[in-house]
């Protein structure tokens, strides 16, 4: 009896799914609304001055657990400060096997790699998954960008954010409190008299 309970139980969830409108899009043709908080691809920015912010540390090719990311740094003259600093001389990520765990844009300090909220069009080589440094610049202008950087995150996660202030001791306490108890000071011994010198006795001649 139990089963045929469970087979009308299916068969009316069934009839019930069979009249829902249909959740599903023609991607790419249609693409649905993204949560805020979604990301995914990446791209390289510039700072306020227009000038490469990546420095080359390699910081974000270390931490990657896939090892995806592989930089080649190099030091030349910044065309704008005229300064000399670090560049990264080639960029390159490689979306086939990211896991999108996003430590790159983390460890990053100069807030030079971020994620964007557009995926790469899907492809039939692997070689089109593969972002050079081209299309990680050409991601900066051509896709949103998300909103977490490694200044944002990173404040984020820190353990005093969102704690109380420490709260300071009343004045009252503090004068309340007994001053510690001085203990008497040895009063100095007399220094000790030098002993007089025995006369030496004296003999009788005869």
């Amino acid at each position: 009896m139990s089963h045929l309970v469970d087979s009308l139980r299916a068969l009316a969830f069934t009839l019930k799914s069979a009249f829902r409108p249909p959740v599903t899009v023609h991607y790419p043709a249609e693409k649905r609304q993204r949560a805020e908080r979604f990301r995914t691809s990446f791209a390289l920015v510039h700072d306020a001055d227009g000038d490469e912010a990546c420095v080359g540390c390699l910081q974000c090719e270390k931490v990657c657990p896939s090892q995806i990311i592989t930089i080649s740094a190099e030091k030349r003259e910044s065309p704008i400060t005229q300064k000399r600093r670090g560049y990264a001389k080639d960029f390159t990520l490689d979306l086939n096997a990211c896991i999108y765990c996003e430590l790159c844009v983390q460890v990053c300090p100069t807030d030079a790699i971020v994620m964007t909220r557009e995926p790469e069009r899907p492809a039939y080589h692997r070689e089109d998954l593969v972002l050079t440094m081209a299309r990680l610049y050409e991601n900066e202008t051509g896709k949103p960008l998300a909103w977490g950087k490694a200044s944002n995150l990173m404040e984020m996660q820190d353990p005093k954010r969102g704690q109380p202030p420490a709260e300071p001791k009343p004045a009252k306490a503090a004068a309340e409190q007994k001053p510690a108890e001085l203990k008497p000071v040895a009063e100095p011994k007399p220094a000790a008299e030098p002993k007089a010198a025995a006369e030496p006795d004296l003999v009788k001649a005869d």
